[in-house]
């Protein structure tokens, strides 16, 4: 696969429109491309509603993901996304459905004071290589208000019907009620 910053210089550029940045009528996210890759275009939306905008692989090099192999995908942008709000990275149910590769720990979480370029963790789930070529739409990114909680210890917590039941403890089948078994 060659080394991450091996895989930055170099880049091919991608033949899309370079425009001022995609307004989507929403909170303002600053958009930064690291110099080493060369981007015309910004991220955008790609239809009218969609909850995320795509993130495209910033490739010198090809990368192939062998069945089970994971591998960190440098984007070529930076983000500054506002206090109150983080960037979620999901993985694109094309990739997931057709090929298998998905983001392995999804949703990755961009905190709003990260600066840094921001890359993606890419599996392959499935029974095939699967190659990866810069430009390819890897990943989208949503970006959702957060809420910080005030954590305050106690001696012990209000019960409830559930209890301490987890990990399937309320069953698989609409039919099935908790504690009849």
């Amino acid at each position: 696969m060659g080394s991450y910053q091996g895989m930055m210089q170099g880049a091919p550029e991608v033949s899309r429109p370079a425009g001022e940045g995609c307004k989507a009528g929403g909170v303002r996210v600053e958009v930064s491309r690291v110099s080493t890759c060369p981007r015309p275009g910004m991220p955008c939306y790609m239809s009218e509603q969609a909850s995320g905008f795509d993130l495209e692989a910033c490739l010198t090099q090809d990368v192939k993901l062998s069945p089970g192999e994971r591998a960190l995908i440098p984007t070529g942008l930076r983000l500054a996304i506002p206090r109150g709000f983080e960037g979620q990275v999901r993985p694109r149910s094309g990739l997931a459905a057709r090929h298998g590769v998905t983001v392995l720990n999804t949703p990755g979480t961009i905190d709003s004071d990260y600066r840094g370029e921001i890359c993606v963790i890419l599996i392959n789930l499935g029974s095939e290589l699967y190659t990866i070529s810069h430009g390819d739409r890897v990943a989208q990114l949503v970006i959702a208000p957060t809420t910080r909680a005030d954590l305050v210890e106690v001696e012990s917590l209000d019960t409830t019907g559930r209890g301490e039941g987890g990990f399937g403890s309320t069953g698989v089948s609409t039919g099935e009620v908790p504690g009849n078994e």
